[in-house]
């Protein structure tokens, strides 16, 4: 009876009504259900986030500012061995680890399973051809790192029986762990927040979410036991990722860096992706719309864009610094989707926690194939073309 009231006491604080008439109409198990997820929502934070949007406090102007990269093309063959040697010295003493982030679903490709699940055209599926970097690596090095998987409430069970079904595609299992990432509710445009058999509507919370995951589920208490020192952190629909790399990982330490991206030039001006800088002295990432025709087209004394490092989501972190990151309260972004609010955070916005961050530019065909739509640009056709012209 006593977690009855404070979930109403809770609804009525917030002035959630609608949701207090659904709780009060229930019985049994369901009641009981809806009661748990109640006391489990920060509603502060969400009225919060709400009520920023209505004074605009995320819209806020900040100076943006360029941000220096290296080209990796542009290091010489002996700077690549030095760099190699670093970051091969720490992947083979097992302080490195790869986190995938894998909450998605597979939906804008027609598919109803995690988006990892999916299977292309050469019969791999993609958790399939990520498992294979890890075999790979194995077989030139004799190691290879833990593999870290965050999964969502929705596809969490799919995900581990799938990796269980297909034995792991050859991995150890006991170096793959798997992780949830919270949800937030969705709201309304009057910031009301709604109900969905006869639970409260949810969704995830972006791929900021992997920090608090990391810690929530216990998964960087498990990396210190293992003594892991560094994170690759990417997503599961790059297929072209190379998330164990010496090399960056090298000149990461050597730069004495904690946190490390590697971007792709922009094909051109007007294409529309975030791109590296720094917002008030802090380094992140600058979306297109928040660019300026001229600072669009700016380019430096090398004719190269000022503002051209585009985000690949592929970012390297010393392990100490999460805890850093999840101090501070991370930024959200509005999604409006189907007339509903949605929150979302992004893993830059935890890059603020820092003064400085390295940025090494790849090229888009060696480690950019995105799959995000169900055809033309960055499908599975696109994708798989850039990775079988990989292998030629």
């Amino acid at each position: 009876m006593q977690k009855l009231e404070l979930a109403q006491n809770k609804l009525m604080q917030y002035n959630q009504e609608e949701i207090l008439s659904v709780l009060n109409s229930l019985d049994g198990k369901e009641k009981e259900e809806l009661i748990e997820q109640i006391l489990k929502i920060d509603f502060e934070e969400i009225t919060k986030l709400y009520e920023n949007l209505k004074t605009k406090e995320q819209s806020q102007k900040c100076e943006i500012q360029p941000i220096d990269y290296i080209d990796k093309d542009k290091l010489s063959a002996g700077e690549k061995e030095e760099l190699k040697k670093i970051g091969l010295n720490i992947i083979k003493q097992n302080k490195y680890a790869v986190v995938t982030m894998a909450g998605g679903q597979g939906t804008r490709l027609g598919w109803d399973g995690p988006k990892g699940t999916y299977k292309l055209a050469n019969g791999k599926f993609i958790f399939q051809i990520l498992a294979e970097k890890f075999i790979q690596f194995k077989d030139q090095y004799g190691t290879y790192p833990y593999w870290y998987i965050m999964t969502s409430e929705q596809n969490n069970v799919q995900t581990v029986d799938f990796f269980k079904s297909n034995n792991y595609f050859g991995l150890d299992k006991e170096k793959i762990k798997f992780f949830k990432q919270d949800k937030l509710p969705v709201l309304t445009p009057e910031g009301k927040m709604v109900i969905e058999d006869n639970k409260i509507k949810t969704a995830s919370n972006g791929n900021g979410a992997v920090y608090a995951g990391l810690i929530k589920e216990k998964m960087i208490d498990d990396m210190r036991l293992k003594n892991i020192e560094w994170l690759y952190i990417s997503g599961v629909d790059n297929i072209m990722v190379k998330f164990i790399d010496p090399i960056f990982l090298g000149l990461t330490v050597k730069n004495n860096m904690q946190i490390a991206s590697k971007s792709v030039a922009k094909a051109y001006p007007e294409e529309k992706v975030g791109v590296f800088c720094k917002k008030n002295g802090k380094p992140g990432i600058v979306e297109y719309i928040e660019l300026t025709e001229e600072m669009r087209n700016d380019k430096n004394a090398e004719g190269n864009l000022i503002y051209g490092d585009a985000n690949i989501v592929s970012h390297l972190l010393n392990v100490d610094i999460i805890e850093k990151i999840t101090s501070q309260k991370m930024q959200y972004h509005l999604e409006v989707k189907k007339g509903l609010y949605k929150f979302e955070s992004f893993v830059f916005d935890g890059f603020k926690a820092m003064d400085n961050m390295l940025v090494m530019r790849v090229k888009r065909e060696e480690e950019f194939a995105p799959i995000k739509n169900s055809e033309g640009v960055d499908s599975p056709a696109t994708a798989l073309e850039i990775y079988e012209n990989s292998k030629k």
